[in-house]
């Protein structure tokens, strides 16, 4: 279950907060303070197929809520543009005439990876 966990992480720091109050408790104890399913279990009062039935539901409504929003992937698109944009416009800075607009696409680039 765990074979994937910086992704999980990942999507948990995006859409977390839409999971409920019992799935963001199992999803922190295993993932973020790495207890086995019968830890959790032990510690919530429930069954470890329970602990696990509750992390795969999870786990499914993350990737689902990706699947439909895709906010990770289009920041991770913006971020590879930025980059770019950056890359191109230091370019840019080198030539006389362009150095002044260079200077404002980078100074946009800045502003948009804050």
């Amino acid at each position: 279950m765990k074979h994937d966990a910086l992704t999980m992480a990942l999507l948990y720091d995006y859409y977390g907060e839409l999971l409920t109050e019992k799935q963001r408790t199992c999803f922190d104890f295993y993932y973020n303070q790495d207890l086995s399913l019968s830890e959790i279990a032990e510690d919530l009062g429930v069954t470890r197929q329970g602990v696990h039935d509750t992390l795969v539901r999870a786990e499914a409504q993350l990737r689902d809520f990706e699947e439909k929003t895709g906010c990770i992937a289009r920041e991770e698109r913006l971020r590879a543009a930025a980059a770019r944009i950056e890359s191109a416009a230091g370019a840019l800075l080198s030539l006389p005439d362009a150095a002044a607009q260079a200077r404002l696409i980078l100074e946009a680039v800045h502003e948009i990876k804050e």
